[in-house]
C-alpha cells in the first residue's frame, strides 16, 4: 500500500512508489524534464526503466554527481539544463543529487554566483520563481527530500556553503523503499548514521520546537529498531544469500523504516544541529571524507561531550532505547554498541586522518555555525578534546 502525508511537501510512501512519477510530472505542468542523479545510480536497471517512463516528458538526464558536491557539478548540470529548456526536475539519488539537483533549480532562474545567494551572507536575494522538484530517495541518509536548504562545496577550498530557500523544498517526494533493497553495506551504515546524528542533534539543539523533539525521539525509535537489521540484510545479500519471502519482507519493511526515519531528521533538525555537524563539516572540508562516515565517527565523541549539560534530555534518549532508564549513560551505551554492530570506524585513525590534523580540523570546525545551538558551548579548546577522543 502507498500512503501520502504531507510536512509540509506531498509524500508518497510505499513499495512501488516510483512508478507514480509520470502522473505527478503531469500534475505539475512539466513538460520538459531534468533527470540529476549520480553516475551509480544512472547504472542499476531500474534507471534505465525511469528514464523510459519519462519519454512522453522529453527526459534529459545529468548524473555528473559523485562524492561531496561542488559547484563545478552544478555548473554542469545548469548547463543540460540549459540547452534542454527544461521546466522542472526529477532528482534521483542520496543527499548528493538532493543537494545539485536543488543548487541546479536555484540558479537556473537567478543571476551570478551560487555562493551568492549562501544562507546568512548572500549578496543577491533570492526573488524569482524556483523550478519544481520531484526527489526520489535511494538512500535513508540526509532525508534533503524534504529539506529546504542546499549544501554545495567550493570545488578549490572544499568549503561548504547552505544555500537556503522555502522554495527548494521538492513539490512531491516519491519514497519508494524498493529502491534501498540493493544498497550496500557500508553506504547502508553510514548514511543510516547520519540520519541519527541529524535525529539526535535536533533533539539536543538549544531552543524550543516540541514538535521537532516528537519527531526526533521518534525517529530515533525507527533507526533504533531498524538500522542494524538492514546493515545485516545487506551483508547476507552481498554473500549471495537468496531471501525467501518472509525474509525479503522483513528487508522491505526495515528499508521503510529508515527511510521515514531519515525524512524525520530532516525535518527534525530545522530545529538546529550541534557539534557533530561542525566537525564532520571540517571533516569533509579538510579530508574530502563522506558525510555521514564523518557523522558516524564523530557522534560518540560528540554525546560524551553532551552528556553532563544535558542530563534530562539525555534521559529522554535513553529511555526511547531502554524504557527503564534512569540516567543518559544507557544511550551512549546504545550508540557504541550499534556503531560496532554496523560496522562504523571506532576511531578517526581507522579512517586515515593524522592525529597532527586536529589543528586544521578545529580551524574549520569553530567557523561553522552548527556548534551555536549545541546543549553545552563550544570553545577551540573543546572542539580540540572532542577530536582526540574521537581517536
Amino acid at each position: 500500500m502507498i500512503y501520502t502525508y504531507n510536512f509540509p511537501t506531498r509524500i508518497r510512501f510505499g513499495p512501488g512508489a516510483r512508478h507514480e512519477l509520470a502522473a505527478e510530472l503531469a500534475a505539475l505542468g512539466i513538460r520538459r524534464v531534468l533527470i540529476v542523479t549520480d553516475r551509480d545510480v544512472a547504472q542499476l536497471p531500474w534507471f534505465g526503466k525511469l528514464e523510459a517512463a519519462l519519454v512522453p516528458f522529453q527526459g534529459a538526464t545529468f548524473s555528473g554527481v559523485w562524492g561531496n558536491p561542488v559547484v563545478s557539478q552544478v555548473k554542469a548540470g545548469l548547463e543540460v539544463w540549459q540547452v534542454h529548456g527544461a521546466d522542472g526536475i526529477v532528482v534521483v539519488g542520496g543527499g548528493a543529487p538532493m543537494d545539485v539537483a536543488k543548487a541546479i533549480a536555484l540558479i537556473a532562474n537567478h543571476p551570478g554566483h551560487l555562493f551568492d545567494y549562501e544562507d546568512g551572507a548572500s549578496t543577491r536575494p533570492i526573488d524569482q520563481p524556483i523550478p519544481p522538484i520531484v526527489a526520489i530517495p535511494t538512500t535513508a541518509g540526509t532525508g534533503s527530500e524534504v529539506g529546504r536548504s542546499t549544501v554545495i562545496s567550493d570545488d578549490d577550498t572544499h568549503a561548504k556553503k547552505i544555500m537556503f530557500d522555502p522554495q527548494l523544498l521538492p513539490r512531491v517526494v516519491l519514497a519508494d523503499p524498493e529502491l534501498l533493497l540493493g544498497l550496500p553495506a557500508k553506504i547502508t551504515a553510514a548514511t543510516g548514521m547520519d540520519a541519527l546524528t541529524h535525529l539526535v542533534e535536533a533533539f539536543l539543539a538549544k531552543g524550543y520546537n516540541p514538535l521537532c523533539d516528537g519527531i526526533a525521539l521518534e525517529g530515533i525509535h525507527l533507526v533504533a529498531q531498524h538500522l542494524e537489521a538492514c546493515v545485516g540484510y545487506a551483508q547476507r545479500l552481498g554473500l549471495g544469500e537468496c531471501f525467501d519471502e518472509a525474509t525479503a519482507a522483513a528487508h522491505l519493511a526495515a528499508r521503510g523504516g529508515m527511510l521515514n526515519a531519515a525524512m524525520m531528521g530532516a525535518i527534525a533538525f530545522q530545529k538546529g544541529l550541534g557539534v557533530t555537524h561542525s566537525c564532520a563539516h571540517a571533516l569533509s572540508t579538510v579530508y574530502d571524507m563522506h558525510h555521514g562516515l564523518a557523522n558516524g565517527v564523530m557522534l560518540p565523541a560528540a554525546m560524551r561531550f553532551n552528556l553532563a549539560a544535558a542530563p534530562e534530555a539525555f534521559l529522554r534518549l535513553a529511555r526511547v532505547v531502554e524504557p527503564t532508564a534512569t540516567d543518559g549513560l544507557p544511550f551512549l551505551r546504545w550508540l557504541l554498541n550499534l556503531s560496532g554492530a554496523i560496522g562504523m570506524p571506532s576511531s578517526l585513525g581507522d579512517l586515515g586522518v593524522p592525529l597532527e590534523g586536529i589543528g586544521d580540523l578545529v580551524a574549520v570546525a569553530i567557523q561553522d555555525g552548527c556548534h551555536l545551538l549545541n546543549p553545552r558551548p563550544v570553545a577551540e579548546a573543546d572542539i580540540y578534546a572532542i577530536y582526540q577522543d574521537a581517536f
